[in-house]
């Protein structure tokens, strides 16, 4: 089983005590967000996790202990964008942010750290120009750092389409998502940047783009030396690549207050749950209900059996 940390919360920033806190108990709760009232036990064990995907926009808290993490193959989704703190309201200065990308690709490799410019939002203070030159400035900075750069455009959610209209957010046609593709595939290819694009369906080979698969088996075979047999994740849109995996997160539990991001959608909800979270505890926020109905998730190993395995 993958292990995904988390595309609904910041779990690096915010809550690592918790998540390491869990690696030493070997299991925690996580929450049906179809139905609050469900909650799955998610065994979390070398034997049955294949390895973990870490999704951060700040994973300094973490640096001084992933060896805690040795027992467990694992990379790191970074995102890194051209946003102040008037969209990323919670986050360090961005040169905090990009020594912190350079120290994590030192400690771990930089085949395990991958840089995301996503979402991209043109916005009258946001413009395709001011994209472009923010992206080479960060691609000079992080090339050494990484192999790759993956970004998407804005999705209007529903329930953050009042933040995007608020800051003008334009929708993109096709002709402008090509030129903005181009612009920035040329960018990250001066610098030797394999570039793709995350839960897109516009064809973008024409430029050097390809779909990611940001949950990434491939990857993994890379990182491991062994072959993994796994479906396509089909609880995520048709758009995704992502291999199956287990999210252990919550939405409306990130303080980063990214005003784009669908995550984080109730301000006073996600107040209230950061308030509720406690480090100890099985669940991410909050204890077990009494009258919670527990699944036991039955781990899959996705991990080829060692008569059939095949070293690369």
């Amino acid at each position: 089983m993958f292990l995904s940390v988390s595309r609904r919360t910041d779990i690096p920033a915010y809550y690592s005590e918790w998540f390491f806190n869990r690696l030493k108990e070997g299991f925690c709760y996580v929450q049906n967000p179809m139905n609050k009232k469900q909650f799955s036990k998610i065994i979390i064990s070398p034997e049955v996790i294949d390895g973990i995907v870490f999704w951060t926009k700040n994973p300094a808290p973490m640096l001084d202990k992933l060896s805690l993490l040795s027992d467990f193959p694992y990379y790191f989704q970074f995102s890194i964008t051209a946003y102040e703190n008037d969209l990323e309201k919670n986050l360090p200065s961005k040169n905090s942010i990009i020594e912190t990308f350079k120290r994590l690709s030192d400690l771990i490799g930089k085949e395990k750290i991958i840089w995301r410019y996503d979402p991209i939002l043109i916005t009258p203070a946001y413009t395709l120009e001011k994209h472009y030159r923010h992206f080479e400035i960060l691609s000079k900075m992080l090339h050494n750092y990484t192999d790759k750069v993956i970004f998407s455009y804005v999705d209007f959610y529903t329930k953050i389409i009042k933040n995007l209209n608020e800051l003008q957010v334009q929708h993109l046609s096709q002709l402008h998502k090509e030129e903005l593709a181009k612009n920035l595939s040329s960018i990250a290819h001066q610098y030797g940047l394999q570039i793709e694009t995350c839960c897109e369906d516009i064809n973008l080979s024409q430029y050097g783009i390809e779909h990611a698969h940001c949950i990434d088996d491939k990857l993994f075979e890379k990182i491991t030396n062994y072959k993994y047999k796994i479906k396509k994740d089909s609880s995520q849109r048709t758009e995704c690549g992502c291999v199956q995996s287990q999210d252990i997160g919550m939405y409306n539990t990130c303080n980063n207050n990214c005003l784009y991001c669908y995550a984080t959608y109730n301000k006073e909800s996600t107040q209230k749950n950061i308030m509720r979270h406690d480090k100890n505890s099985p669940l991410l926020i909050g204890q077990l209900p009494e009258n919670a109905k527990l699944f036991k998730k039955k781990p899959i190993v996705h991990k080829i059996p060692d008569n059939q395995l095949s070293l690369f």
